[in-house]
């Protein structure tokens, strides 16, 4: 089933991305539900907000095995699937450091160029770099917008002046993009290594959760070493994609289909029983990373999926995800806008949105259709092949 489109997964995709967008949009509007925030680091407690950076993770495992099956397919050379596994991670990597370092760390006194005018270069590079450009395309064009776009970042490197007044950058936490850049590669290093074997891949999972554990056990072996502690970190990460990959493995690779699909059905109970058990020891924490926020996470997006799986796949109800699809098509692209739309509006000191909608129920509101126009750029942005690929 590798070889053609599963809708349900594009649903689910399309579906975290609206509630992402609608997400970081409240983030910035004062007196809303503490359930529509992320909870603090010692709550043990999560939102929907704390499961939509799980879901896009366990997204990114779902796809795995069906983007290794295509390159296989199309003839693809290992060499050529290395080289670009390396640097599909890498430009996720680059790209959320980039962003977190736009956002603060820096001495605005220092630097040439104004903190916001660096932002609205470091959030928009990507898209010349990273556009699909169509066939058509003149080649020469092509190739001034990227290797312009790489030039623009290189000199925006040392043109960032750090708070401690320092040249240049440092990764502090990664960015969401650059935590979901190091989980994909240590997943799919080990996924190509092993050629998806559905027990090695289980064996991975519970690999990444130990790992998780024992690095939020003072004292533990993991934490006494910087680079153990640093891969169990992005470990951390690594288990979601890899309950994806298993889901998706436990979906898909198989030739007889059933009405009911007893092992996901038993994953997912697995799921909530390790995060239930490890629960008194770690808590639940996004913050912090904890192994029950993940198993807890990955329990809910198998569940979903499961009923979307049922509703599109089976029952064939689609109609209703279109409105969801122009997200699912550019994820990327979708996931910078916004960021490109705060810095322009910084830089240029331009005030679109009244106060009053910056605040409670009308400060929901707006962040609702915030999403709904951001989709809908989506849709017009694919229709003129402006689509981030990396």
């Amino acid at each position: 089933m590798y070889n053609k489109r599963i809708v349900s997964i594009d649903a689910l995709r399309g579906i975290t991305i609206f509630v992402m967008i609608f997400v970081n949009e409240l983030a910035s509007v004062k007196n809303v539900p503490q359930w529509m925030k992320h909870m603090p680091a010692d709550a043990d407690a999560m939102t929907f907000v704390d499961l939509v950076f799980p879901a896009f993770l366990f997204i990114v495992g779902m796809s795995i095995p069906f983007a290794f099956n295509a390159r296989l397919i199309k003839g693809d050379s290992p060499k050529t699937i290395w080289t670009h596994t390396l640097k599909r991670a890498l430009a996720l990597i680059i790209i959320g450091v980039f962003m977190v370092n736009a956002e603060y760390g820096y001495d605005a006194s220092k630097m040439l160029i104004a903190p916001a005018f660096w932002g609205l270069l470091a959030y928009a590079m990507p898209i010349p770099i990273w556009n699909k450009y169509s066939k058509d395309f003149s080649i020469w064009l092509k190739y001034t917008l990227q290797y312009g776009g790489m030039l623009v970042l290189a000199v925006l490197y040392f043109l960032y002046i750090q708070d401690t007044g320092e040249r240049g950058m440092t990764p502090k936490w990664w960015g969401i993009l650059g935590l979901i850049g190091w989980a994909y590669l240590f997943t799919v290093v080990y996924y190509w290594l092993v050629w998806g074997k559905l027990w090695a891949m289980i064996v991975f999972l519970i690999f990444c959760v130990t790992a998780n554990s024992l690095n939020l056990i003072e004292g533990s072996i993991i934490q006494q070493s910087f680079w153990l502690s640093f891969i169990a970190g992005h470990l951390t990460h690594a288990s979601l994609v890899s309950a994806g990959v298993v889901i998706s493995l436990l979906f898909f690779d198989k030739k007889i289909e059933t009405k009911i699909n007893w092992p996901v059905i038993g994953f997912a109970v697995l799921f909530f029983i390790v995060g239930y058990w490890l629960r008194p020891y770690f808590g639940i924490s996004k913050i912090k990373g904890t192994p029950s926020w993940t198993m807890f996470s990955a329990t809910i997006c198998t569940v979903l999926f499961y009923f979307l799986y049922w509703l599109m796949e089976i029952k064939k109800q689609t109609k209703w995800s279109e409105f969801f699809m122009p997200a699912a098509a550019n994820p990327l692209l979708i996931y910078i806008l916004p960021g490109v739309i705060y810095y322009f509006n910084l830089a240029f000191n331009i005030h679109i949105i009244p106060d009053y909608f910056r605040e409670g129920i009308p400060g929901i509101i707006w962040s609702l259709v915030f999403s709904t126009i951001m989709l809908l750029v989506m849709k017009i942005c694919n229709r003129y092949k402006i689509q981030l690929h990396l």
